[in-house]
């Protein structure tokens, strides 16, 4: 299944809004589609409630998939509260893990605003996400050069260190992680190390 015609299906699947995470690692995911709400994502992210939201809770401790009425797990922040506050009534929560890509965890936040989801519909959703969670990464790559010098800086080598290392000026050390930053789209070479650590390219 194409990405393309993932995010069409989770677009029907989830007319108020949708999150899906590809293949998180320790902390971030290797893709990820985000057609949530734009109040929902500022309200969920200055109150930092993804500590507390009972729905990634469930997303950490089971696999399979779940309407929002029927989580049982405590919600002191009212997460569930503020989805309904802000028409988004309706929620369902989806999570794969293991298979070929053992160790890592696939998952989607699903909304509606008109009614609860079927059983069908939150199959669909998770049979998708199965698809997308198996799907070989497909993207840019790193040189050899490339690669050895986001390593180095991982392992916290400075700059001057990794060129002294290599034998090669600090300017080419720069170059070469730039070059880096620009095939993944990464702002900085923090960015960077997390984006190259997900995709376990270092």
């Amino acid at each position: 299944m194409t990405l393309k015609h993932s995010q069409s299906l989770f677009q029907t699947l989830a007319p108020a809004g949708y999150y899906v995470a590809l293949r998180v690692g320790y902390s971030f995911p290797e893709e990820e589609m985000n057609c949530l709400n734009q109040d929902w994502i500022e309200e969920y992210t200055q109150r930092g409630l993804f500590v507390h939201d009972p729905s990634m809770r469930w997303i950490y401790g089971n696999q399979g998939a779940i309407r929002w009425s029927e989580l049982t797990l405590p919600d002191p922040a009212g997460v569930l509260n503020l989805a309904r506050s802000l028409n988004l009534s309706y929620g369902a929560t989806i999570s794969v893990s293991g298979g070929a890509d053992c160790g890592r965890r696939s998952y989607g936040v699903l909304f509606r605003t008109d009614r609860e989801y079927e059983d069908r519909e939150l199959d669909e959703a998770l049979q998708t996400l199965k698809s997308l969670h198996s799907r070989a990464q497909r993207g840019p790559s790193l040189t050899d050069a490339e690669a050895e010098a986001i390593r180095m800086r991982a392992d916290g080598l400075l700059l001057k260190q990794i060129a002294a290392e290599l034998a090669i000026s600090e300017s080419a050390v720069k170059a070469r992680i730039a070059s880096a930053c620009r095939k993944f789209g990464a702002k900085n070479a923090i960015e960077l190390l997390a984006i190259a650590s997900a995709r376990r390219l270092i």
